[in-house]
């Protein structure tokens, strides 16, 4: 994902949604959730590979959680995210889910969804 800041990234995704910051080749850092990496790139200082349109904010990402709903929006408030839709019921990969939706610091969408 290709962003301005990666300090401030990885200050949002592991304070806000509780990722975990890891740095690997001596410097890069990605983002571990669950078993998933998400590798961040500084705009104008991409590693290659990378993607083809390298352009903060272009991202639209959604994390499954365990979390109640109104323990997410609690968890937000207390952060000072602003919840920009939601709570909204939707279509998941699987069933039903709740999704609530915010923007991190690139203006990326991010969803929020919990299982019904």
């Amino acid at each position: 994902m290709t962003v301005l800041d990666i300090r401030q990234t990885c200050d949002f995704y592991t304070r806000v949604l509780g990722l975990t910051e890891i740095t690997y080749d001596d410097e890069r850092k990605a983002l571990r959730f669950g078993n998933q990496k998400i590798n961040l790139h500084e705009y104008g200082n991409e590693y290659e590979p990378h993607a083809f349109r390298t352009v903060p904010g272009s991202a639209d990402l959604c994390f499954k959680t365990d979390a109640e709903i109104e323990e997410i929006q609690q968890h937000l408030a207390d952060c000072s995210v602003e919840i920009i839709d939601g709570p909204l019921k939707r279509t998941g990969a699987v069933g039903t889910i709740t999704s609530i939706y915010i923007r991190d610091p690139d203006l990326n969408l991010i969803e929020i969804a919990h299982y019904d």
